[in-house]
């Protein structure tokens, strides 16, 4: 029979009779931490017993058909034998990410599992290069070399830090288990060996090589392929080139990251390049026909009559090819109509002419109003 003052299940949790199964755990979650006796070195007697109390309750509720006899018949439907915590090492299992390793959970109730700690495999380091490029080599791409420095495994002793010929020793503190146990109460709380560190075992004889860290620096050569049309600030990642993992974990990645060089006279706009081409008042006015150079090739572009300065052409498809989607951006020349500053006589004695044919009042110009149109009244 049960005890009669054996509190409500649902009380002990703080939870209604129609709680939903997650209600139940995310409760059960709350007491499991708030009464933990590591988190109350004061009153370690009083939450020890909450928290068994919350742990028989949770056995109870979270198991359908108990909960069912528990509904109809209360403590009697459940029987009258106190909670045994072996019986529900699924509990323990099922909230390992609550407790982990800083309670301890495994030997709160004294059964710890006994096996030995593996030395848990991790993830190798990510590494950064930084790499300067060209304006024509990041418009065109290429596949070159480099030399990235980073850690590499140790092959005097392939890793394992011992001297070759020799191995890593059981440590004696915690017998390979990594934990130590410490009795407080009737409870038997863990925590990481002192003497190992939570490995488990001692490296009694380093290797020379590496000094017993398993891996040396050395310079690897890796292979890049930057694709044409890359800008500065590009992150290239090339997976498995970073540091090797610790105790057969993965490798990390390798990030390059690129600058790439102003040009002389391109300026870039995304894919589009944009330059500027002076031309003389005479080219301007009457027209002509001028060199542009591009990536490739130099271009001719035709520059009508009357043209003002601050005129943009698009040479389509002659800007940089987009990374992205495979396209190419344009090219866009800004004509700039260059005054002279000096005039030979015969330079002077023409323009004086043509001065003469030219409307002398200054008046504001119409917004609409262009070179062009004025020439075009003059000699048309």
């Amino acid at each position: 029979m049960a005890a009669q003052n054996q509190r409500d299940y649902y009380e002990v949790l703080g939870v209604g009779r129609g709680a939903s199964a997650d209600e139940i755990k995310s409760a059960y979650r709350k007491a499991a931490l708030r009464w933990h006796p590591d988190r109350n070195p004061a009153n370690k007697d009083e939450a020890a017993a909450r928290f068994r109390e919350a742990t028989e309750a949770y056995s109870v509720l979270s198991d359908p058909q108990k909960r069912q006899m528990y509904d109809r018949y209360g403590h009697a439907g459940v029987g009258a034998v106190p909670f045994d915590p072996r019986a529900s090492y699924t509990i323990f299992e099922e909230f390992q990410d609550i407790f982990g390793d800083l309670f301890g959970f495994q030997d709160l109730f004294g059964f710890g599992t006994g096996r030995p700690q593996r030395r848990r495999a991790q993830r190798g380091n990510d590494l950064q290069y930084e790499m300067r490029l060209t304006f024509e080599e990041a418009a065109r791409g290429l596949k070159t070399k480099v030399k990235v420095p980073r850690l590499e495994i140790c092959s005097a002793c392939g890793g394992s830090g011992a001297e070759p010929g020799t191995s890593r020793t059981t440590c004696p503190t915690c017998g390979g288990r990594g934990q130590v146990g410490y009795q407080q109460g009737f409870f038997t709380i863990t925590r990481t060996c002192p003497g190992c560190r939570g490995e488990g075992r001692l490296l009694r004889n380093p290797c020379p090589t590496c000094r017993g860290e398993g891996r040396v620096e050395a310079e690897r050569t890796v292979e890049i392929h930057i694709p044409a049309g890359v800008d500065s600030q590009t992150r290239l990642r090339l997976a498995g080139e970073g540091e090797p993992g610790v105790n057969g974990g993965p490798p990390g990645d390798l990030y390059v990251v690129l600058g790439v060089e102003e040009h002389p006279y391109f300026e870039r706009r995304n894919a589009d390049l944009y330059c500027t081409i002076p031309v003389n008042i005479a080219q301007a006015a009457l027209g002509a026909e001028i060199s542009v150079p591009t990536l490739d090739e130099p271009e001719t572009l035709k520059i009508p009559g009357g043209t003002q300065s601050g005129t943009l052409f698009r040479l389509k498809g002659k800007g940089l090819p987009d990374p992205h989607n495979g396209g190419r951006g344009d090219l866009y020349v800004n004509v700039r109509v260059v005054m002279p500053q000096k005039l030979t006589r015969e330079q002077r004695r023409l323009l004086e002419q043509l001065g003469a044919t030219l409307e002398a009042e200054n008046r504001p110009a119409q917004r609409n109003s262009t070179f062009f149109e004025k020439v075009k009244d003059i000699f048309g």
